[in-house]
């Protein structure tokens, strides 16, 4: 696995491309934006996506596919909802057997299904993983200590996979719970966004630690409903991220809310945004997954209201303090 090409120039991509050209991998990097191939490729920046990082001189761009798909490993850096068209475009060019890591974090709107499962039916040809956990893409371009979950059915395949991508500032570490990884990654944005919310509106830090703690259960019930486990999402890709992204307005997904919270419209604040915060599209995939169930999660639905449905942020707020106290656990 030298030969590894990253599909999707956002931050995320751009920092994992850095790291792995550092690490001395043959490293490529699909965009869709000419411009930001020709800055790579130029300037050795990406200031549309990561500015003020210098790019490794032997990260190559490429707007093509199919020179993309000539590699040992790919790793899928789209965002959650351009995921399904990007593979399918893929699965024209790219041989039978490299194996494909979802790095997107989200749930699909209308088909309500996980990144792997949008993969299966993309890329049935490809051998899958999931790369998640506490990551803000600066630091790791920078390269500042971090740790992931590489989530892989085959554990020998995971294996490979984690000694191509890591490095000691880059440290991965295996599961096989392939759905509990994903559903910490997606669930995670909802509820920082949520956070970010209690931050604009000055409801304090009782509020935040208090919103977390639910959340997080929200984040087990519905991991385990899908068929993970509970203690994959005690890990580096539910708890670990929940912490990174719910504490800091480096989070796209917090910074939203903090924006919301601050009395600035969704219109508003999305007009001025290159990034996508993912959470509002997984906010509306929850809900709408369960809506046809006996399946509770409040805090979730709660913000598809919000993001979703134009609910008012206030009346919002004084709905979830008013519901009925219950046992804490579950």
């Amino acid at each position: 696995m030298e030969r590894i090409s990253v599909i999707g120039a956002g931050a995320w991509g751009t920092a994992l491309a850095q790291m792995l050209a550092a690490a001395g991998r043959a490293t490529r990097i699909w965009a869709r934006e000419e411009d930001v191939v020709a800055a790579i490729n130029t300037d050795h920046a990406n200031p549309l996506f990561l500015p003020d990082v210098s790019l490794h001189q032997d990260l190559r761009a490429t707007t093509d596919l199919a020179e993309a798909a000539a590699a040992d490993l790919i790793l899928l850096v789209t965002p959650a909802q351009f995921l399904r068209p990007v593979t399918a475009e893929l699965a024209k060019h790219l041989k039978p057997g490299i194996a494909a890591v979802v790095c997107a974090k989200g749930i699909e709107k209308g088909s309500f299904a996980l990144m792997s499962e949008v993969l299966s039916d993309t890329l049935p040809q490809a051998p899958q993983a999931i790369l998640s956990g506490p990551t803000f893409a600066i630091e790791v371009a920078k390269g500042l200590p971090t740790a992931v979950t590489l989530a892989c059915a085959d554990e020998a395949l995971g294996g490979r996979i984690v000694e191509a991508v890591g490095q000691p500032h880059f440290r991965p570490y295996w599961t096989d719970d392939v759905i509990g990884a994903q559903i910490g990654g997606a669930v995670k944005n909802v509820l920082a966004i949520a956070c970010g919310i209690v931050e604009g509106r000055k409801l304090g830090a009782n509020a935040r630690a208090a919103l977390m703690t639910r959340g997080l259960a929200e984040m087990v019930r519905y991991g385990t409903m899908r068929g993970g486990r509970g203690e994959t999402l005690m890990g580096l890709s539910g708890l670990g991220d929940l912490a990174l992204t719910c504490n800091d307005a480096q989070s796209r997904n917090m910074s939203l809310g903090m924006a919301l919270g601050a009395g600035r419209s969704m219109a508003d604040i999305l007009a001025e945004r290159r990034s996508v915060a993912e959470g509002a599209h997984t906010a509306g995939a929850i809900s709408g997954h369960i809506a046809p169930m006996d399946f509770e999660m409040p805090i979730c639905t709660a913000m598809d209201d919000v993001l979703n449905k134009a609910a008012d942020i206030d009346a919002t707020i004084q709905g979830m303090l008013g519901r009925p106290y219950r046992p804490e656990q579950g």
